[in-house]
């Protein structure tokens, strides 16, 4: 896989399984992406951050970070506010039903807002929001200020509590990249919704993708989601965030991230991912792919150990993917 544009992607006994994938996504690839095209592949997958591999903090931090923080040993990436003398701060904990705005920031160990990140896949960093009970997604592209305070609008459709996660790299000698989480609460009325069915098609703005594959704990297996319109195969995907597709894997119950590595591949209509649950359960995948000029989300409920990642459809089958929740996908722009 070249370089360029790797695919991006956002435990049992929340093991070595996330090994050293990092950031919110994997995307599938790789491809020759214009320069202008989005961020490549922030693994999507998620990953113990890369200071818990490590087994200390980061090196070399720099605007006043200390490199003796303590690492969570054994964690994916997410599941902690503060990690490896990093810390996601949100500025706007509680937003608005509906159109909003985000702000948050990344501070040192001495609490100063970092400023200098690496550029990792297109971006200095990665964010996604995502609601608790995982009917809501959102892949958000922040924008930062010369302070160090990042904001990015958000369309948040409902009250409850939502998860914010941040995928980056700070830029000092040594650093290693870093995913944080931090919750969200949106005032009012709360209901929370059902987990859609696991079923094997997600349709969405007219196009069809078919998960097949294996999600098994402890073991690795292959994901193939193919996209289709009106029957036909797409074979002209196009870059997003420097990739075919990218995904998205969140365990219902904490969010942790699954541990996805991409596949090589072509521009449609498969894209490949090979994953290993950390643990049996219910998760939940979130495939972003572009074609024709727009990001389209799609989604799909899976259980790991179940012999199959999706299970056959069901009689009656349950709408799949934005039809299912209404809110699957998400991008925007700050």
């Amino acid at each position: 896989m070249n370089t360029g544009v790797k695919i991006t992607a956002y435990a049992a006994a929340l093991a070595a399984t996330f090994g050293a994938a990092y950031g919110v996504g994997t995307g599938v690839g790789p491809v020759e992406e214009p320069k202008k095209a989005g961020h490549g592949d922030h693994a999507a997958a998620p990953a113990p951050s890369k200071s818990a591999a490590a087994g200390d903090g980061h090196a070399g931090h720099e605007e006043g970070a200390t490199t003796d923080a303590p690492a969570a040993a054994n964690l994916p990436g997410g599941l902690q506010v503060s990690d490896g003398g990093y810390t996601l701060a949100l500025e706007t904990p509680t937003p608005a039903t509906g159109k909003s705005v985000l702000k948050f920031s990344i501070k040192d160990a001495g609490g100063k807002k970092v400023t200098a990140f690496t550029t990792e896949h297109g971006k200095e960093l990665h964010f996604i929001v995502a609601s608790r009970d995982l009917t809501t997604f959102r892949h958000l592209h922040p924008v930062k200020a010369a302070d160090g305070t990042w904001t990015t609008p958000v369309d948040l459709p409902a009250a409850g509590g939502y998860k914010a996660f941040a995928d980056f790299k700070p830029a000092a000698p040594g650093a290693q990249g870093v995913t944080l989480g931090a919750d969200l609460s949106v005032p009012g009325a709360y209901a929370p919704k059902p987990m859609p069915a696991v079923v094997p098609t997600a349709t969405v703005d007219g196009y069809q993708v078919r998960l097949g594959g294996t999600l098994d704990p402890g073991k690795a297996g292959e994901l193939k989601l193919t996209v289709t319109k009106a029957g036909k195969p797409v074979t002209d995907l196009e870059p997003y965030l420097g990739a075919y597709g990218h995904l998205v894997a969140l365990r219902d119950g904490d969010l942790a991230y699954l541990h996805v590595h991409p596949n090589e591949g072509g521009p449609g209509p498969d894209v490949s991912f090979t994953a290993t649950a950390p643990s049996g359960g219910t998760y939940r995948l979130f495939l972003d792919f572009q074609h024709e000029g727009k990001v389209r989300t799609a989604a799909f409920t899976v259980t790991a150990g179940a012999g199959k990642a999706t299970a056959p459809a069901p009689k009656t089958t349950a709408p799949a993917a934005d039809e299912a929740t209404g809110d699957a996908g998400g991008h925007s722009h700050g």
